[in-house]
Parts: C-alpha cells; sequence; structure tokens
C-alpha cells in the first residue's frame, strides 16, 4: 500500500497560517484523487479539502475561502495552506487516497498536529 506522510503542522495563533505538506511513498499524487482529513480528540474525522486528477478542487463548507489545497506532481507532494486560522480548526490534520478511504480501506500515516490558540 501507498504510505503518506504528513509535516507542516505546529502550534499558531488566530488568524495565522501554516503550509502542511504530503509526500507519498509512490508517485501517485498525479492520478489520484487526494484529500484532507482531520480529526480532534472526541471528534468524527472531518473531510476538509480535496485535489483530482485534473487539479479540480473541493472544500468542506467550514474552511471555503481560507484554505488550499494544490499539488506538486514532479515533487510527488500534496500541500495545504492554510490562512485565518481558528481555534477550532485545531486537530490532527491527514492526508489519504480519497477512494480507498470511501471504500474504509485507506492506510494512514502518523498525521501532523495544529494547534490553533492564542
Amino acid at each position: 500500500q501507498v504510505q503518506f506522510v504528513e509535516s507542516g503542522g505546529g502550534l499558531v495563533q488566530p488568524g495565522g497560517s501554516l503550509r502542511l505538506s504530503c509526500v507519498a511513498s509512490r508517485s501517485i499524487f498525479s492520478i489520484y484523487s487526494i484529500s484532507w482529513y482531520r480529526q480532534a480528540p472526541g471528534k468524527q474525522r472531518e473531510l476538509v479539502a480535496t485535489i483530482i486528477r485534473d487539479d479540480s478542487t473541493d472544500y468542506g463548507d467550514t474552511v471555503k475561502g481560507r484554505f488550499t489545497i494544490s499539488r506538486d506532481n514532479a515533487k510527488n507532494m500534496v500541500y495545504l495552506q492554510m490562512n485565518s486560522l481558528k481555534p477550532e480548526d485545531t486537530a490532527v490534520y491527514y492526508c489519504n487516497r480519497r477512494e480507498l478511504v470511501r471504500l474504509g480501506i485507506g492506510s494512514w500515516g502518523q498525521g501532523t498536529q495544529v494547534t490553533v490558540s492564542s
């Protein structure tokens, strides 16, 4: 299975910005839809953003206008630019193949912690 490694999380003040990165163990981002997910303790995993093969994108309602998903196929990486961060954005963020998550067979990395706090 493809493995994913997320990075770029950290502590940021409300209104601040972070850019998360996701790299895969194989060159797959150019042919698969990739999504960012997040999960806070005691809460359901939430779909944050998706980028598909033609580079079209989709966002959850809570992050529209603030987050941007993008890819660099040459570098085998997917990014999530997060602006105007809010405390409710605090969570562990993961990337994964959208199709496999839909099927319940996605292989998850360790994620990267994002904490938005004053």
